[in-house]
């Protein structure tokens, strides 16, 4: 009886094992994989990716249910099925529920409403493949979904997983730095016109497409260079951290200061709970500054050969004390580095006042930019803010007419019959409601017609109505909760945790493409997997 008991738990352990390799091995195809494919240069880019995409997440699918199938079938024949109704016992209703933690349910909550929006939809058929957006269909959603509990229950992450990430994210990063120095080692612009040599770049497309991806790799980075204890290792992500930000700055898209400013605005309450953290927290800041200064140097020395930065940058860049600031910053490093020379206690925890202080410093910033948006608005003092006038006053014009699209989204929606105000549109037909409601305007404003709201959350508010909204962002704040509960003491996790932190800032003004979107996933479902504390729990 005891070898029988011992053989079915080596059988239940080997048959864990087998789809932990299964969900790595596509999860890591994907990750790996996706940034870097190509066909048809620029020219197909998100339909190549897109299929790509799809066809591994369907072979990943087809692998686990025949795998499953000669399970079961060796199950029923060496213990009569006994492991097979074990689980099955578990799909039950109430069984199920019981084992589900809150981002389960937020996940299927979200696929539930994508289905009944899909289903009321007046373009069916175009909600279901996207194919008149940027292929964010019901389609595109499911597989998200099956990847969800595909990863989350079976993964088994590991810190090398993270590791391999950043090898890809330094390829593409070092692919778009050489595209600003306009070397085009790719040859991906030789068969572009030279008016949209700017607009694209490395293998990820458009450039704020390209700011999305890079983002989420610096999240990464610049996580695992503040918790890292390896000194090679330290050395190694400070490196990549230079490249990432070099990279991100490199990609001339405004887009890429949100996710800066996230990842140095939230990245504190993780890293100030220890005085190693603060350390490398100051390093990080000082890095920035400095990255700032010797773009400036290299644009100046290499002005005809660059393609040149503007926008933000420049106010950055034009800061009159920003020599001090760098100087002050690498002072108060040396400083913090020489104190701990000098310290000889083993303990390394801050005090828990550092955190605290911090929360004020983004209350009072976060203040601070409310009342420079309404003083430039409505308080008739725009003037006092000279160069950054263009991103503080709300009108149709701001973020390239983002204001425009947004205002529009609003009014489409404002108009919905009920149904439509709860479930949408249809995923991914912000186009179609657009081109009915607002062609003529748009075309005669602005020549084009836009297919997103150019705003991931307001672009789920109009195509899965307020209800999927809700769960998405319901889906994100609890996933966030579960993560920051379990794993803080594991860097991969939060390295994955940081990189999604960043996506989620930009994604208030991207749009969702299956270019970038299925990494922030991916990443984010390791996260929550990295959160089980046995291969089974949930």
């Amino acid at each position: 009886m005891a070898k029988r008991k011992n053989n079915e738990k080596a059988f239940c352990n080997s048959c864990s094992d087998l789809y932990a390799k299964v969900v790595s091995f596509f999860t890591l195809w994907i990750l790996l994989l996706l940034p870097l494919v190509i066909t048809d240069f620029y020219f197909n880019i998100l339909e190549t990716k897109y299929m790509f995409f799809w066809v591994s997440v369907i072979a990943m699918l087809a692998v686990l249910i025949l795998m499953t199938a000669w399970l079961v079938y060796q199950d029923f024949e060496l213990f009569d099925g006994k492991n097979t109704k074990r689980i099955l016992s578990y799909l039950k209703p109430t069984e199920l529920f019981r084992h589900c933690n809150v981002p389960d349910i937020a996940m299927m909550a979200f696929l539930l409403i994508a289905i009944i929006s899909t289903l009321q939809s007046d373009y069916l058929y175009e909600s279901f493949w996207g194919n008149e957006g940027r292929y964010t269909g019901l389609f595109l959603l499911l597989l998200y979904g099956v990847m969800f509990f595909a990863i989350t229950k079976l993964m088994r992450l590991k810190r090398w997983y993270i590791d391999a990430f950043l090898i890809i994210v330094m390829l593409v990063c070092l692919f778009g730095i050489t595209d600003y120095f306009q070397m085009d080692l790719l040859h991906f612009k030789e068969h572009m016109k030279p008016a949209q040599w700017t607009i694209f770049t490395s293998t990820i497309g458009n450039v704020n497409t390209y700011a999305s991806f890079v983002g989420l790799g610096l999240g990464a980075v610049m996580t695992m260079f503040a918790v890292e204890k390896n000194r090679i290792k330290v050395v190694a992500y400070y490196i990549g951290t230079i490249i990432a930000m070099t990279a991100l700055f490199m990609g001339l898209s405004d887009n890429a200061y949100l996710a800066l400013m996230a990842l140095y605005g939230f990245l504190p309450l993780y890293l100030f709970r220890s005085k190693t953290g603060i350390r490398r927290y100051a390093v990080l800041l000082a890095t920035l500054f400095t990255v700032v200064k010797a773009l400036t140097v290299i644009n100046r020395i290499w002005a005809g050969k660059v393609v040149g930065l503007d926008s933000l940058f420049l106010i950055l860049a034009d800061m009159k004390l920003l020599m001090v600031v760098i100087a002050v910053l690498w002072f108060v490093v040396a400083a913090l580095y020489y104190a701990s020379y000098n310290n000889k206690t083993s303990n390394d925890k801050s005090s828990p006042w550092a955190v605290r202080a911090w929360i004020m410093v983004i209350v009072a910033v976060i203040g601070a930019v409310i009342f420079m948006i309404w003083d430039a608005n409505w308080g008739g003092h725009v003037e006092r803010y000279g160069a950054l006038e263009r991103y503080l006053i709300l009108d149709d014009e701001w973020g390239t007419h983002r204001g425009y699209i947004w205002r529009i989204a609003m009014e489409n929606y404002n108009k919905f019959p009920v149904m439509h105000k709860l479930f949408g549109y249809g995923p991914d037909t912000f186009g179609i409601l657009t081109f009915e409601n607002n062609y003529r305007e748009m075309t005669s404003l602005y020549g084009e017609s836009f297919d997103s709201a150019h705003n991931e959350y307001l672009q789920y508010f109009v195509t899965l109505g307020a209800l999927g909204a809700a769960a998405y962002l319901g889906l994100l704040v609890t996933s966030a909760a579960r993560i920051l509960k379990n794993a803080l003491d594991k860097p991969e996790v939060m390295a994955a945790f940081f990189a999604c932190v960043a996506y989620g800032a930009q994604a208030f003004v991207n749009i969702s493409v299956p270019i970038v979107a299925p990494v922030m996933w991916l990443l984010l479902m390791m996260g929550l997997a990295g959160c089980r504390k046995t291969p089974v729990e949930s």
